[in-house]
């Protein structure tokens, strides 16, 4: 009975040893990919404000941020990227409210209003949706929605001697082709945070009276909004690093963002001459690849504020 005792304790403290080792071992692969990915993230930020920064210097801040023209390659050259910042930003609001908009009122139907099997076939086509290259949506909306843009611009303009006709390659376009690339992620997000709402909220609004779309609209909604803010999030993110399937509808030229003018987003704008600039044109697309750098982190930073704000509010 003793030898059996002391075998037993052997085999505990070798399991012992055993877990502890893996423990340790688990901890610290985590940490390093932990601290790997913080890595990359500093050695990213590092790098572009370096490569960033010489043409800014070179340029001027206030000239590159605020010049309204973009004309590397004239025999005077001008760097202003003001056009290009004010259509990235236009462009990702407009897109992003519309997507938020709509992926909620959607995520409301499929959950409280929809039946199963057209909730489970949506559900599916959303998830689909979110996984598709962004080159296929540009190849979709270069065939099929510049082509109705530039019908409705037609109708709108016929006989304007001032309009530049753009075919339907414009601002309106990229809006529209954004707004359905985040859609799918904008109804996925919205229905994860109706689920999560308690069943007892949406009992007790029942109980009182209301019907089905008032609680949706005044219970479930409400509850459920840091999760939207955080589908917001995911879209804002991917509106403002997007750059081949807007460069396929934009129309790519340096505007001023009005619905009807072909534009050029910040990301388009280092995709289209990096293939060939050179001397202080190259340095300054680092640069406005830096200025988008900042944005998006800015932009990311309040964002993150604002969820941590409704999820407070909400807990409160």
């Amino acid at each position: 009975m003793v030898k059996n005792i002391l075998r037993s304790r052997g085999n505990l403290s070798r399991a012992e040893r055993s877990r502890k080792f893996w423990d340790s071992f688990m901890y610290w692969c985590f940490s390093l990919c932990g601290l790997s990915a913080i890595a990359a993230v500093c050695g990213i930020a590092a790098y572009m404000v370096l490569a960033g920064t010489p043409a800014i210097n070179e340029i001027g801040l206030f000239h590159f941020l605020l010049g309204s023209r973009w004309e590397p390659t004239a025999p005077q050259p001008a760097f202003g990227v003001l056009p290009m910042i004010l259509t990235s930003v236009a462009g990702t609001a407009l897109s992003v409210l519309a997507s938020v908009l709509v992926g909620t009122l959607t995520a409301v139907f499929l959950e409280e209003l929809a039946p199963n099997r057209l909730r489970q076939a949506a559900q599916a086509t959303a998830a689909l949706m979110a996984g598709l290259p962004s080159v296929v949506y540009g190849l979709v909306g270069a065939t099929l929605l510049v082509p109705l843009v530039g019908k409705a611009e037609n109708a709108l303009f016929r006989g304007s001697s001032s309009h530049i006709f753009t075919g339907g390659a414009n601002l309106l376009s990229a809006s529209i082709l954004l707004t359905v690339m985040i859609l799918p992620t904008a109804i996925q997000v919205g229905g994860i945070s109706l689920r999560a709402v308690p069943r007892e909220l949406r009992e007790a609004s029942l109980a009182l009276g209301a019907d089905r779309t008032e609680t949706a609209f005044k219970v479930l909604i409400p509850a459920a909004r840091p999760g939207i803010v955080t589908g917001a999030v995911l879209g804002t993110g991917r509106a403002m690093g997007e750059a081949m399937a807007v460069m396929m509808v934009s129309g790519n030229a340096v505007n001023f963002p009005l619905p009807f003018h072909s534009v050029r987003f910040l990301t388009t704008g280092i995709v289209t001459e990096m293939g060939y600039s050179s001397g202080l044109h190259r340095k300054a697309l680092f640069s406005i690849g830096l200025a988008l750098f900042v944005w998006i982190l800015a932009t990311d930073l309040i964002l993150e504020a604002l969820v941590q704000r409704e999820g407070g509010g909400q807990s409160a």
